[in-house]
């Protein structure tokens, strides 16, 4: 299951990348990695309905569950296109024109979008073939622009899991007695409306992306969750020194609730929701696509790779030591991760870069690899484009782009693209 997973992780967003069309692409990748909170969805109300089964079918009921998406995804990945950028890439260019075509052009062959899409792939492979030496790790943290992009990946990575969603996510019975909630039906309940709840604001967060901005939801999702997080730690402090036993449970090693600050307890299970909007909006929807977008071509999927690996090694964290903090420190261990979140907002504040564009219009990937690797690409980039544009049709070139087309070279307009946009 572990493999499966990490190469499903891997594949999928880049194939959701070159498979979106041009002004929904940071919206479907994004959609992509929210939707995880699906399963959690299922996970959740599958045991909230199962946990008063007494016997064996109490846990094998879940277990079995888990088997059907993956045997689901096997059918359905008959179905799927082919990357056109790894049709282009195997020779296959009539198949790439026919798969672009009939995405993102309702199957007309003959639309400009289809010829400038198609160009935009051979030139982004041609210029990858030429630096195919220097495509390797050593590349990646040597590079400068890539170095640039590595400090962002590598510390969202952790943030996404360090930044006390793991804690909920993984101890959220423990979270849940410590305010007094302690009904299993309470607790698989809770559970279960929380993980709608989060699906909700995560696809929120994937479909204003382009119109907010990387930046805008980065911050607003590290500042809420640093404030949320504060207010939790002083509830949950409230309620603790409040709580007062039933005499003698406590000797007995079954201590009972006699009286408590219901009040900060129901205030904590309030936090938990607000907090999570905040991560939700950014830490769940951009994490890939915002990752997938800045890496340059040669180096994307290496790039994602790094990135999973490291949110594998935060999880390892998650795992070891949240259960042991938790139960030493109480309430106190929210204040290590108000004050690292609080971190994580003056990071993010001095290096993430905005790759939205104008008018809630998304920049080519061209464009957001010059954001980081500086104007001499910027440069490079309109020098190849007036090149291509000057190119003149050479005798085999496809019989699409001869009829009224142009060259190999020839470029879309914005206008065009938010004129194909609209019809599709």
């Amino acid at each position: 299951m572990g493999a499966g997973n990490a190469w499903a992780c891997i594949a999928s967003p880049v194939l959701i990348t070159e498979l979106a069309f041009p002004t929904q692409r940071a919206q479907f990748t994004s959609l992509y990695n929210s939707t995880w909170y699906l399963g959690s969805i299922v996970a959740a109300w599958t045991t909230f309905g199962t946990f008063r089964i007494l016997n064996t079918w109490s846990w094998r009921i879940p277990s079995v569950i888990q088997g059907v998406p993956p045997l689901i995804q096997m059918c359905l990945i008959l179905f799927f296109p082919e990357s056109p950028r790894w049709l282009v890439d195997q020779g296959r260019d009539e198949e790439a024109i026919h798969t672009i075509a009939k995405y993102h052009a309702a199957g007309n062959r003959d639309d400009p979008l289809v010829a400038f899409e198609y160009d935009e792939i051979k030139e982004a492979l041609r210029l990858e073939k030429e630096v195919a030496q220097t495509s390797s790790y050593k590349q990646i943290f040597t590079n400068k622009g890539n170095l640039k992009r590595m400090r962002i990946i590598i510390a969202l990575a952790f943030f996404s899991q360090w930044s006390g969603n793991g804690l909920v996510s993984y101890y959220l019975n423990i979270v849940l007695e410590g305010i007094g909630i302690t009904s299993e039906f309470d607790k698989n309940l809770f559970n279960g409306i929380l993980q709608i709840y989060n699906l909700g604001t995560a696809y929120m967060g994937a479909l204003v992306v382009e119109r907010a901005g990387r930046r805008t939801l980065f911050l607003t999702s590290t500042g809420g969750m640093c404030l949320t997080y504060a207010i939790w730690t002083a509830c949950s402090a409230a309620y603790q020194k409040s709580v007062v036993y039933v005499p003698g449970s406590e000797a007995a090693g079954n201590p009972e609730i006699q009286s408590a600050n219901t009040n900060a307890g129901n205030a904590v299970a309030a936090m938990i929701f607000i907090y999570y909007g905040f991560y939700n909006i950014a830490l769940s929807p951009l994490l890939v696509s915002y990752t997938v977008e800045i890496l340059p071509f040669r180096i994307r999927s290496k790039g994602l790779m790094i990135m999973q690996l490291c949110v594998s090694a935060s999880l390892v964290f998650n795992q070891y030591v949240n259960p042991i903090a938790l139960d030493a420190l109480e309430w106190r261990y929210y204040i290590v991760y108000t004050v690292w979140i609080g971190f994580e907002f003056v990071y993010l504040y001095f290096t993430i870069v905005e790759t939205k564009g104008k008018n809630g219009h998304p920049l080519p990937l061209e464009e957001i690899s010059a954001l980081f690797d500086g104007d001499e690409v910027r440069e490079d980039i309109a020098a190849s484009s007036e090149a291509a544009v000057s190119e003149k049709p050479q005798k085999g070139d496809l019989a699409m782009m001869e009829n009224g087309m142009g060259s190999s070279g020839n470029l879309v307009s914005e206008q065009q693209i938010e004129r194909a946009d609209q019809k599709l």
